[in-house]
């Protein structure tokens, strides 16, 4: 029989896991050896903060990122396959949700492996939330293109989206440019438009606040480098 793969939450936040993960999360890391990880460091530092008792090097760390093949995966799952449990950590959050781990899924499916999602902080469904905006439609849309007029346009185009299906749009930015996406936000957008800021969810100087484009002038919070999820919404 297969072994089971399950997919792991993570922190979002530094020093959050007695917050925000259940206990569930770190009796089953405890019990796993054998891991498919999208970045190798931010696991090992991750497995061993939840579940110290392992020795990292006894555990088998496999990088499973957004430039790995499908062949790299079907290797990486042989162990599943032939009976060995194991589990998918993502670098922040929920694997499989705006991460590589849902090819891993998807792969796990096609060769009858049981794949099981566990509990914990996605930062997409945790801005939705708190956002006041629609949460029984939305899209979401990952990166806006970098190059500004066609930031702009896309900026345009979920601005249309929201308010005419009253649809709420979400997307990210490295966040070394969150600044000026907000500029440019503020700058193109109809005042009317409701717009969510949502950065550092779980960490201690959490922000989420929703105003429209015109109450957000003059007002915008200080969010250079700190992980954000931004909304547009009717």
């Amino acid at each position: 029989m297969p072994g089971i793969l399950y997919l792991i939450p993570t922190i979002l936040a530094d020093d959050t896991a007695a917050q925000v993960l259940p206990a569930q999360v770190a009796t089953h890391v405890a019990a796993l050896s054998y891991f498919l990880v999208e970045n190798a460091r931010t696991a090992r530092r991750f497995v061993k903060s939840v579940a110290p008792a392992h020795v990292i090097e006894d555990l088998r760390f496999t990088v499973i990122d957004k430039d790995s093949s499908e062949a790299e995966i079907r290797a990486a799952l042989k162990l599943v396959s032939a009976g060995q449990d194991a589990g998918i950590l993502s670098e922040a959050g929920c694997p499989g949700v705006a991460d590589p781990g849902a090819e891993v899924a998807r792969v796990a499916h096609q060769l009858g492996i049981q794949v099981v999602p566990l509990v914990g902080p996605s930062s997409l469904l945790l801005a939705l939330m708190a956002s006041g905006l629609n949460g029984q439609s939305f899209v979401f849309h990952g990166y806006l293109p970098i190059e500004k007029a066609k930031r702009i346009a896309a900026l345009k185009q979920l601005e249309r989206a929201a308010l005419t299906h009253h649809q709420t749009q979400l997307f990210i930015e490295t966040p070394y440019r969150n600044m000026p996406l907000l500029d440019d936000l503020l700058a193109h957008l109809q005042p009317t438009t409701r717009l969510c800021i949502a950065a550092s969810l779980t960490a201690p100087n959490e922000f989420v606040q929703t105003h429209t484009v015109g109450d957000w002038k003059g007002k915008l919070p200080e969010i250079h480098k700190q992980p954000a999820v931004f909304l547009l919404g009717k």
